[in-house]
């Protein structure tokens, strides 16, 4: 493995991450629009990147698929009882307010950094199979870190946790690829355990579109503009995954 091209790419997803992240507070007054385009990211990504891959994975090392779809419910259910704990929690803090916490926005922008630590994990396995490999799967991660840094700031911004706390954990998810990449000159990481994590990890990001950006996306008012901007966020995240 070539460690200068390690640094040079996991450098690249630093910088892409974190303008993304900066686009998204430049234009938080358009924070609807950029949800409505971050939620067919999201659904994107899974259903054209992480869904092929897993099932490339079954087909490919003979796996039982069951595992993997319990990991994706217990990914989807373990974000939903934990959001929901939390409202319940402040359940009666006031029966007319706009019902949004900051832990909720964390616990989501976390979500996302663990998935950028698995990334740069992606990249070192693609280095440690050579050279070329390696360089394909960084400019197919650097070419999505710019949306993950939009859906890290957008989430914590849209539950109502301060532009400051934002930026906090914008840093967060640039660095964990480097972290990631890093992390596989120490360690082997066994194929089935990588699946179990694609299908824990979809589950997560299905609930995070799905059931929490989406849905505030139109909170204001529904538009052709919105449902627009949510079909040319997967077909960005489409034709991305198509080329890489």
């Amino acid at each position: 493995m070539d460690h200068l091209d390690l640094w040079i790419f996991s450098a690249a997803t630093f910088i892409s991450t974190l303008s993304g992240g900066i686009f998204s507070l430049k234009f938080k007054n358009k924070i609807h629009f950029i949800m409505a385009f971050t939620a067919g990211v999201l659904m994107g990504v899974f259903s054209f990147d992480i869904l092929p891959e897993i099932i490339n994975q079954v087909k490919e090392n003979n796996l039982n698929p069951t595992g993997v779809m319990v990991a994706f419910a217990a990914g989807f259910m373990i974000l939903h009882i934990l959001e929901k704990a939390i409202l319940i929690h402040h359940t009666h803090e006031d029966e007319y307010a706009d019902h949004k916490h900051p832990q909720v926005g964390m616990l989501s922008a976390i979500a996302l950094i663990g998935h950028s630590f698995m990334d740069g994990i992606g990249i070192g396995m693609g280095f440690q199979l050579g050279s070329t490999v390696g360089i394909l799967v960084a400019v197919a991660v650097i070419s999505h870190d710019f949306t993950d840094g939009m859906n890290t700031v957008s989430l914590m911004l849209m539950h109502k946790n301060s532009p400051v706390k934002a930026k906090f954990f914008l840093i967060g998810d640039a660095l964990a690829p480097i972290l990631g990449a890093f992390f596989t000159l120490l360690f082997s990481i066994p194929d089935h355990l990588l699946i179990l994590y694609l299908g824990f990890f979809g589950g997560f990001l299905v609930y995070i579109g799905a059931s929490d950006i989406l849905p505030e996306a139109h909170s204001n008012k529904s538009s052709f503009k919105l449902i627009s901007l949510t079909i040319l966020g997967m077909l960005v995240t489409f034709i991305i995954s198509s080329i890489l």
